[in-house]
């Protein structure tokens, strides 16, 4: 999710009654809360969810991240579960297939290159043993906690999310500008940017 779309702060529940959880502004609906508390910033160590991640951040470009949300599991079974390996084996029949799915993203240069994208990553499996091992070593398998006290001060990009995204691009890789990383590091939790009034803040 790009900085620019958190707006407005906000209080809401998680089941628990009469008490208050206050989280990121941007956790402004179900969807969005549910992500927020299971998923965003919590670090990802799993290839295919990598990849799950890596495809559905490219998709969001020029689109809201609760657009992408929204058809998560359209997704899923749109492209074999996100599977690079059978990703990239996709062929012209099967991106007019996809053109014709009503329920995702229907944009013939991110289906491309959800394609490139999944052959490039299993080069990069192919060479470190891990996509996991290659991405987490750009931050020695720790995760950044940045220490935020409002969503004005978080960045799109970062000099780290410059570095890799000039090194995926340089593989191959295809919908991976620098903003589009940044999100993707904050998404596999390699950066941890809950503000500080939140409850996943971490000192």
């Amino acid at each position: 999710m790009y900085a620019a779309e958190r707006q407005l702060s906000f209080y809401g529940g998680t089941g628990m009654e009469d008490q208050k959880i206050e989280r990121c502004s941007w956790a402004t609906t179900d969807l969005y809360q549910e992500y927020h508390d299971k998923e965003w910033g919590k670090p990802v160590h799993n290839d295919d969810k990598l990849f799950e991640m890596l495809i559905l951040e490219g998709m969001q470009a020029g689109l809201s991240w609760l657009t992408i949300l929204n058809k998560r599991e359209s997704f899923r079974a749109a492209f074999d579960q996100f599977d690079c390996r059978k990703v990239a084996l996709y062929d012209e029949a099967k991106i007019d297939e996809l053109m014709r799915n009503e329920k995702i993203v229907r944009n013939r240069l991110k289906i491309k290159s959800a394609i490139t994208n999944a052959q490039q990553f299993i080069k990069i499996q192919e060479e470190y043993g891990s996509f996991d091992s290659f991405l987490w070593a750009y931050v020695e398998n720790q995760p950044i906690n940045n220490h935020i006290h409002s969503e004005d001060e978080l960045p799109a990009t970062t000099p780290l999310s410059d570095k890799i995204s000039k090194d995926l691009k340089k593989r191959g890789f295809k919908f991976v500008g620098s903003t589009i990383i940044y999100a993707y590091m904050q998404a596999v939790g390699m950066v941890n940017d809950h503000v500080k009034n939140c409850f996943l803040y971490q000192s």
